[in-house]
């Protein structure tokens, strides 16, 4: 029964988009295997799946797939699990004295739902206020891509691009909205295709509603070239 209860509990956390930490729970080994070991052990736990199901790995179709799922959980869309992996921020001197907001929209966000390890597709906005530094246009987006490529929450990839940036920046005056619909609504459970999930962290200035209702009234710019 108390199996049961737990089964239960955890279900319903998933279904109901719970996080736990705005870090990325993380064991203390996570990075004692090289990722060819992980391959090996994460391969024959596909194929186990695969077989469970009742699928013939034989099949041409099919032989290659625990390799394939193996290799693409590794170093692809959870590629933002490894530390190393995390990107450069370098910042510059803010010689041209620019004291606006800068915003950076329509960020593409590829990432994966942590309770059923379905997509999460969508897009991020970012803005910042200059303390005296800048940061290169696509750091923005890398910073963005890096976190995506882990199992996530969007409150939690929300929380994590904001934090980053306000390190990187060394100033609290960050935003970021993300708009994005996940799977694990649209194509199981109620399987809604038509909702989508919109997250926000506002630091420092963006806290103050005029702040906050600028950067909101940029992104929904409709941008065509």
């Amino acid at each position: 029964m108390k199996i049961e209860n737990n089964i239960e509990e955890f279900e319903s956390l998933g279904d109901d988009h719970i996080g736990t930490s705005s870090n990325t729970p993380l064991r203390n080994d996570a990075f004692k295997l090289s990722n060819e070991e992980k391959i090996d052990i994460i391969k024959d736990d596909v194929r186990h799946i695969m077989e469970t199901l009742g699928l013939d790995l034989s099949d041409d179709s099919l032989s290659g797939t625990p390799n394939r799922v193996a290799k693409m959980f590794v170093k692809e869309i959870f590629g933002g699990l490894n530390p190393k992996k995390k990107p450069k921020a370098s910042t510059f001197e803010n010689k041209y004295k620019y004291g606006e907001m800068l915003v950076e929209k329509n960020i593409t966000v590829y990432s994966t739902c942590e309770h059923h390890l379905l997509p999460i597709v969508g897009r991020a906005h970012i803005a910042y206020i200059s303390n005296g530094s800048v940061v290169g246009l696509s750091k923005m987006n890398r910073i963005v891509d890096y976190f995506a490529k882990r199992p996530q929450v969007q409150e939690r990839l929300t929380i994590q691009v904001v934090k980053e940036l306000q390190e990187v920046l060394d100033t609290q005056d960050v935003a970021c909205v993300i708009d994005a619909k996940h799977l694990c609504v649209n194509s199981r459970g109620i399987r809604d295709i038509e909702s989508s999930t919109v997250t926000s962290e506002f630091g420092g200035k963006f806290k103050e509603e005029a702040t906050r209702r600028e950067f909101l009234d940029y992104i929904k710019l409709d941008t065509k070239f």
